[in-house]
């Protein structure tokens, strides 16, 4: 019986060691599951990172000791019809900041503050601006420095960690602010228009064009930028050259325009506001487009300070504005052409017909009064455009009413934007009943007719669209869209893209009533009594059309002395005109803000012009080496 006890013992405890070495097996197995499991899921990881992302680790390794700088492409340069250089680049110096590289921020910006001799808090303002872009990305802290401070910093260049010069071409302007509203100017790209370019191709240091052709043509003048790869320790100081490419010079534009002849107007209207158009009658090639005063391009260089930005606001005459495009004013006694060609072609006139002036015309109940207070007597078309006679065309317009002059108007181009090749180009204002019944909710009434007709009243039209009237009259009725580029260019000279003549038009009215038109302006410059004498030329006949814009009408200023009347209360002074009378060959179209009158106010500014353009055409057609 013991016998039996012990056997059943052991029978038990064999059970037991047997569960204990079945736990452990199964123990076992797990282990070398979770041990296989996190080799398997190491090699993986490894074979991730070595095989899928090697690549990528490996330029993200290379980031740490090798630095991108890019490199600007010089800026394509403008250059007028001849080839002349109007704008070239120079190399401009600029202190830039690599954040990841600078250990001790405060110390830094102390050290560089007395070098560049500018207040700490201006380099911190520089910094905040530029805290949501990547830290690898250069803030740009100075720009254009003086040979002077660019020797102090490379001086001390190893006691400045992440500072670096960077050397990139700025705008020079060779002739000053010549054509300074067409050509336009650059300024550092903001952070709206770095988020609106695709990624890469600008950087927040970067300039581009804000105004004029530097900005219409920003794509085709700024090129390719290159990229310059440099290692660099663990302070951010370059140790040698890996690889360099270089960046693809942008493509430079020939203008239109005639350096001499441009160079003219901007003379004769120094002093003045005021704008001044001159057009190639055959083609709509502008050759001068000036706008007075003009802009001063140098106060942009490096980006405009709030204090020139703020005087040039509130200079009374405006110099921000283009007035040659921008500009909107009662076109005066120039609009006297539309209703001439409107008369004459609808049949109310003949170059026959006269008109009794006695100085005034009585409507209703009021005088509308001509500029001669005693009158011009019997008067007929020739004579009336010659000596501008009010009556007349106060008669004339009556007999067309307001809707058909408008049809006239805008067959000549008033009225809607030219189409130039230029931004932010103003309309004007060609009413009709339609147009005030929109704009005012009211009916025309037959007197504002009257106004119209000798262009007051609602009539508004910029300088350059009174030009381009002038010159579809001038060469027998073709409207051409006016254009200020000639060609875009490479490196090499090579025309990429050229522009030719836009006809986007034909006037309204007959070859008759036109040459009418054009004998009663011819007779403006060389009748005894014509108001345009100021522009006779000698052998070269001249046709010209004076124009006197009323500003307002002050009963308080009627007695005084022009000289005494406030500056802002005077008159504008028109002339446009054309040459050679025979073969028309150019337009020129002169307003001059508060001139007074066509003649003394703008007529001088016209007699230059078409003195320098008639000293150009003949000797320098193929003068360019000289001009250079």
């Amino acid at each position: 019986m013991r016998q039996r006890f012990s056997r059943h013992v052991i029978s038990r405890s064999d059970q037991a060691q047997e569960a204990e070495l079945l736990v452990l097996k199964k123990r076992l197995r797990l282990a070398s599951g979770i041990m296989l499991a996190f080799v398997a899921l190491i090699v993986v990881r490894l074979w991730f990172l070595q095989v899928v992302k090697g690549d990528e680790y490996a330029k993200l390794a290379d980031n740490n000791r090798l630095r991108l700088h890019w490199l600007n492409a010089p800026r394509g340069m403008i250059s007028d019809r001849l080839g002349r250089p109007l704008v070239a680049n120079r190399p401009c110096f600029n202190v830039t900041l690599a954040r990841e590289d600078v250990p001790n921020t405060s110390e830094l910006l102390t050290r560089l503050a007395n070098l560049l001799g500018v207040d700490i808090n201006e380099l911190l303002d520089k910094i905040r601006e530029g805290e949501d872009y990547p830290r690898y990305l250069p803030i740009l802290l100075k720009e254009d420095i003086d040979w002077k401070t660019l020797v102090a910093i490379e001086n001390h260049l190893y006691e400045l960690p992440g500072i670096h010069i960077e050397v990139v071409p700025s705008r020079e302007y060779l002739y000053g602010d010549l054509a300074s509203h067409m050509i336009g100017y650059l300024g550092r790209i903001n952070e709206k228009e770095l988020s609106a370019m695709p990624p890469g191709t600008y950087q927040p240091s970067d300039q581009l064009g804000k105004m004029g052709l530097e900005r219409l043509y920003e794509k085709q003048l700024r090129g390719e930028p290159g990229r310059r790869y440099v290692e660099v320790d663990a302070q951010g100081f370059e140790q040698r050259e890996v690889s360099t490419i270089q960046p693809l010079s942008g493509s430079d534009l020939r203008l239109t325009i005639d350096r001499n002849l441009q160079d003219t107007a901007e003379d004769a209207l120094d002093g003045k506001a005021g704008a001044a158009v001159a057009m190639d009658v055959n083609t709509g090639k502008i050759l001068a487009l000036a706008s007075s005063p003009p802009l001063e391009l140098e106060k942009f260089v490096g980006g405009i300070s709030s204090k020139n930005w703020n005087a040039m606001q509130t200079d009374e005459f405006k110099p921000l504005i283009d007035k040659t495009i921008q500009g909107q004013y009662p076109p005066g006694s120039t609009f006297k052409l539309v209703v001439a060609l409107a008369g004459l072609s609808e049949g109310v006139i003949t170059d026959d017909t006269t008109f009794f002036c006695n100085g005034a015309l009585r409507f209703k109940d009021r005088d509308y009064h001509c500029w001669k207070k005693g009158g011009h007597g019997a008067i007929s078309l020739e004579r009336a455009l010659a000596e501008s006679c009010d009556v007349y065309f106060y008669n004339v317009g009556m007999r067309l009413g307001v809707d058909k002059i408008a049809q006239y108007a805008k067959s000549l181009g008033l009225g809607e934007p030219t189409g130039i090749n230029l931004e932010n180009e103003k309309a004007g204002v060609i009413p009709s009943t339609e147009w005030k019944r929109r704009r005012y909710g009211q009916p025309w009434h037959e007197g504002e007719t009257l106004s119209v007709a000798i262009g007051q009243g609602y009539d508004l039209a910029t300088p350059l669209q009174i030009c381009a009237m002038t010159s579809t009259i001038a060469n027998g009725g073709t409207r051409y869209r006016p254009q200020v580029v000639e060609a875009v260019m490479d490196e090499d000279g090579k025309v990429v893209q050229s522009f030719k003549p836009i006809v986007d038009g034909q006037a309204l009215g007959t070859a008759k009533s036109l040459a009418l038109i054009r004998a009663g302006m011819v007779a403006a410059v060389n009748t005894p009594h014509g108001t345009a004498g100021v522009v006779k030329m000698g052998s070269i006949v001249v046709g010209a059309k004076t124009g006197t814009a009323q500003v307002v009408k002050i009963a308080q200023y009627k007695h005084l002395k022009e000289k005494d009347i406030p500056y802002n209360y005077r008159d504008h002074a028109w002339l446009t005109c054309f040459a050679p009378a025979d073969k028309p060959e150019i337009a020129i179209t002169v307003l001059v803000e508060h001139g007074l009158h066509g003649a003394t106010g703008a007529g001088p500014v016209a007699k230059k012009m078409l003195e320098e353009y008639f000293t150009l055409v003949n000797p320098r057609k193929d003068d360019k080496n000289a001009a250079l």
